[in-house]
């Protein structure tokens, strides 16, 4: 029991929730992880330019089209658009670090749909799920200025840190917990502190048994204005289920490698619909 009624406001984690950016470039982690370079010169196609290699969107542009079976329109900027994809796959499937989804520890289940991921879990008569989605999981981090002075140096590597809600289920419980959780980005890779927490918790709900859509209408719990003790107890109630530092390292892992799956397969799929395959 609290030793007080009233709530004691802690400091803001800064844990506001991340805009739904396209995917732009990571920030380096400490967390181990799959990675690739910075930048991806997919981005830089309409606009990179060298004596060597113009700018393929604009040299291409006005060009007459070319006709075929299909019925599709082909430019000679399609053909090189193609091209460019295929060296851009290539390019993509050397630096993949793993051609296999890495395993989490623990006993977790993966079950995977397009871009979200449902990792499962049974301990003694309850059901632990997390669920994550790929998509917008990219942190924002470029700055113009930092790049300036960077010069030489190596660019950052690319990770993955998706949001993921864990939802646990008891037996005869008409409902569940449903808590929220992210990675704050002042405290990936652990910081300063060994013991630190990489993941918090930002939101605490309990949802229907059974239910597929969350009811808007059930009380959400916001973190930042929680008393310190009952947070934590939180935290210590996701690591006896086994949703500690140890797997959101490996959650960042799993995600970078399917998220890096997925854009490859992107890639292969925008050659395809422009060569009209």
């Amino acid at each position: 029991m609290l030793s007080s009624m009233s709530r004691v406001l802690r400091p803001a984690l800064g844990l506001a929730m991340r805009p739904l950016e396209p995917l732009l470039p990571r920030m380096a982690l400490g967390a181990a992880g799959p990675t690739r370079p910075f930048t991806r010169s997919l981005w830089l196609l309409g606009s990179a330019s060298t004596p060597q290699r113009p700018g393929l969107l604009h040299s291409q542009r006005g060009l007459p089209s070319v006709s075929c079976g299909c019925g599709g329109l082909h430019t000679e900027g399609d053909k090189a658009f193609a091209e460019f994809l295929t060296d851009e796959i290539k390019e993509e499937a050397k630096i993949q670090k793993h051609k296999a989804l890495p395993k989490m520890s623990g006993g977790w289940e993966l079950e995977l749909n397009g871009t979200e991921a449902k990792l499962v879990r049974k301990i003694s008569g309850e059901n632990i799920t997390v669920t994550f989605n790929t998509n917008n999981s990219i942190p924002p981090s470029f700055d113009e200025e930092d790049e300036s002075k960077k010069g030489d140096e190596k660019e950052p590597d690319l990770v993955s840190t998706p949001n993921f809600v864990v939802e646990v289920a008891k037996q005869d419980s008409r409902h569940n917990l449903v808590l929220d959780c992210h990675y704050p980005e002042d405290e990936i890779g652990h910081g300063e502190e060994e013991e630190s927490d990489i993941f918090s918790i930002r939101e605490v709900s309990f949802q229907p048994t059974g239910e597929t859509d969350w009811k808007e209408t059930s009380y959400t719990l916001n973190t930042d204005s929680l008393d310190w003790a009952l947070y934590d107890h939180l935290m210590d109630f996701l690591a006896d289920r086994g949703v500690d530092n140890t797997f959101a390292d490996e959650l960042i892992e799993l995600s970078t490698a399917l998220e890096h799956q997925e854009y490859i397969k992107f890639l292969e799929e925008l050659k395809t619909f422009v060569k009209c395959q």
